[in-house]
């Protein structure tokens, strides 16, 4: 048996790994999937950081005493991920990041997306009165849930969370990440382009880890919804490479 902590995305909860984490406990695995810091939906967003969130998977799993834990990254969860790894080293069995940011050291969220997505999320945080940032539906449609129906895509959608946006501006530390010696993996979804393909892509990020396992499986940005068997598979085979 293997111990999972799933790691959201922006705007997501934990709820959004249920079709992957349903799976994984059907291969007889322990799954974890927190909904982080300002994404509950009774939380008060305002004020919440990037620190606020590393210090909450920490903590999940140090109160839990996990061990030989995988750390599972989605999308801006890599950030929270590269900053609990350290804290957790001698708990981890591994990281890995499906379509997730691995940043540079000094690199916030907003430094690592392309212009056009700072000025939207800039604009969306100034207009909003907590300082949150709502997803767009028209970007969640074209761009990260592509691969859906009209009707899963406006129902996911509508349980997005505002994001805070303090969780995007917060540069991290990554020396302490990057001199973990931990195995490490990337998974690619084939079909993503909620980062454009080329210089701001996805493909910039597994050549930043210490020699990933690296796989490919089908499907956009949110595989967790539209393609969870084969996600599930490729978490599973790059425990198994």
């Amino acid at each position: 048996m293997e111990t999972f902590v799933l790691v959201t995305g922006a705007w997501h909860g934990g709820w959004s790994w249920r079709p992957v984490a349903t799976r994984l406990r059907a291969a007889g695995h322990r799954v974890l999937a927190p909904t982080l810091p300002g994404l509950g939906i009774d939380d008060d967003p305002r004020g919440v950081t990037l620190t606020d969130t590393v210090d909450a998977v920490v903590g999940l799993v140090e109160q839990q005493d996990l061990r030989d834990v995988t750390l599972v990254a989605h999308s801006w969860g890599g950030y929270v991920t590269c900053g609990a790894a350290p804290r957790l080293a001698d708990r981890l069995r591994r990281t890995v990041f499906w379509s997730a940011f691995v940043p540079h050291d000094g690199e916030s969220l907003m430094d690592a997306v392309p212009p056009a997505y700072r000025e939207l999320f800039s604009g969306l945080a100034a207009a909003s009165v907590d300082d949150t940032i709502a997803m767009p539906f028209e970007v969640w449609s074209s761009a990260f849930i592509q691969d859906a129906t009209p009707e899963v895509q406006a129902l996911t959608h509508a349980q997005m969370a505002p994001q805070p946006f303090a969780t995007f501006t917060e540069a991290p530390n990554q020396k302490p990440f990057f001199a973990l010696d931990v195995p490490t993996a990337y998974i690619r979804t084939s079909d993503d382009v909620a980062l454009p393909p080329g210089e701001w892509g996805w493909d910039r990020f597994p050549g930043r880890l210490a020699d990933p396992v690296v796989v490919e499986t089908p499907g956009s940005h949110e595989a967790n919804f539209t393609r969870p068997d084969e996600l599930a598979e490729a978490i599973l085979a790059v425990g198994a490479a």
